[in-house]
């Protein structure tokens, strides 16, 4: 079989049949890439696993977490991020941010994000029902709970997600205008975060931000520089990603109106609705795969891995392992046990936003349920050129209040 894993095929569909073959044939393979080096992709789930927690021998502060290597620039200001950082470093800075994150202000959370949410579904309901599901629905709810998070007033929210776009959509002509222009975009959001971190010394409020910039353990601070990267980690992580959660919920549900009929007629089931949110995550995978850098010569399934080649970790594939899901490949909304690897394969780079993203996905996809008891695609849908996001960037949708 042909195997080619970068942006044109992701484009298309989710490569699932490439991705079975080498779990079954190839757990470690060597991938090629034209004009840059190539890859070991490594596709069985308890893989992906145990490379997550071991940063010792796999680190992601060697090159960045992207699959292509990034110009020196680029490398210097992806490592004041929190996803290209490797502990002792990337411990001090997860401690000192992670205190934004917790369950119990997450919870807190949880009125404002159905509110929002609320509305949002009310405004397909103006629209008759009929949607561009990806920026009439999907981008505000994610948007706008990272701006009131961090404080960015409701006139520049629209910034927030050009830039982001930009950011991640470097390998799409539809988001990009030059092949620098994510640089250009992380560039302008520091530029923005810097007169916010000045704005919150002066007056501080009850937000992420004042406590990045307030926040202190045993003397030790976050650089300014320090907080604007992860004021764009917020930006694209909280943003980009959880977008393309709640598109690729709505989307597998109504592929499967099944599922959409029996979440539509139990929607205070909270159980069903906690299963049916992990089933959203292993389905719709948001992000395709991470990139470390061996730090060692090294061995695993046999394949000899030299010191500074690029092991990339596909996230799709071990959410369709079959030897740990069973019928990987049915959309089970009542899947349990359901342990994904969508928010990381555990260690330091669990994603922190994880819980929120499943506040955000599972309000916003029961307040439209609750008013529409069917859907259906109304145009095609058109996929991110992205070997990185697992992106949706259209999706046409046709809600009914009839079932």
């Amino acid at each position: 079989m042909r195997i080619n894993l970068l942006e044109d095929t992701w484009e298309q569909a989710v490569p699932h049949d490439q991705l079975a073959y080498l779990r079954r044939n190839a757990p470690v393979h060597w991938h090629e890439v034209p004009d840059d080096t190539g890859f070991w992709a490594v596709t069985r789930y308890h893989d992906v696993k145990a490379i997550s927690r071991d940063t010792r021998t796999w680190s992601t502060e060697i090159g960045t977490a992207f699959i292509r290597t990034q110009t020196p620039e680029f490398i210097e200001v992806a490592g004041l991020m929190l996803l290209n950082m490797d502990p002792p470093k990337q411990t001090r800075y997860r401690r000192l941010v992670s205190a934004g994150f917790t369950p119990r202000t997450i919870a807190r959370l949880k009125d404002q994000v159905r509110r929002r949410a609320e509305r949002i579904a009310d405004s397909v309901l103006d629209k008759g029902g009929e949607v561009e599901f990806v920026t009439d629905v999907a981008e505000y709810l994610p948007l706008q709970m990272i701006c009131d998070l961090v404080g960015v007033p409701e006139e520049d929210h629209a910034k927030i997600f050009e830039w982001s776009n930009r950011m991640v959509g470097f390998q799409d002509p539809d988001f990009r205008t030059t092949p620098e222009d994510g640089e250009i975009a992380a560039a302008e959001i520091f530029g923005y975060c810097d007169g916010l971190v000045d704005e919150r010394r002066k007056n501080p409020r009850d937000d992420i931000l004042t406590h990045l910039v307030q926040a202190e353990i045993d003397g030790d601070r976050l650089t300014r520089e320090e907080i604007d990267a992860f004021f764009v980690i917020l930006c694209v992580a909280g943003n980009e990603t959880t977008r393309n959660l709640i598109a690729h919920a709505m989307n597998a549900l109504i592929e499967h109106p099944g599922s959409y009929r029996e979440l539509a007629g139990h929607l205070d089931d909270e159980r069903l609705w906690h299963t049916a949110t992990e089933e959203f995550l292993r389905w719709g995978s948001s992000i395709h795969n991470f990139r470390r850098t061996a730090t060692c010569d090294t061995e695993l399934h046999g394949r000899r891995i030299a010191a500074g080649e690029k092991v990339v970790t596909f996230y799709m594939s071990a959410n369709h392992d079959e030897t740990v899901f069973a019928d990987p490949y049915t959309f089970d909304i009542r899947r349990d046990p359901n342990d994904h690897v969508t928010f990381g394969g555990g260690g330091p780079h669990f994603c922190l936003g994880a819980n929120l993203a499943r506040l955000q996905i599972t309000c916003m996809i029961r307040e439209l349920l609750r008013r529409f008891p069917a859907a259906e695609h109304a145009g095609p849908v058109r996929r991110m050129r992205s070997d990185f996001i697992n992106g949706i960037k259209h999706m046409p949708v046709r809600f009914t209040t009839a079932a």
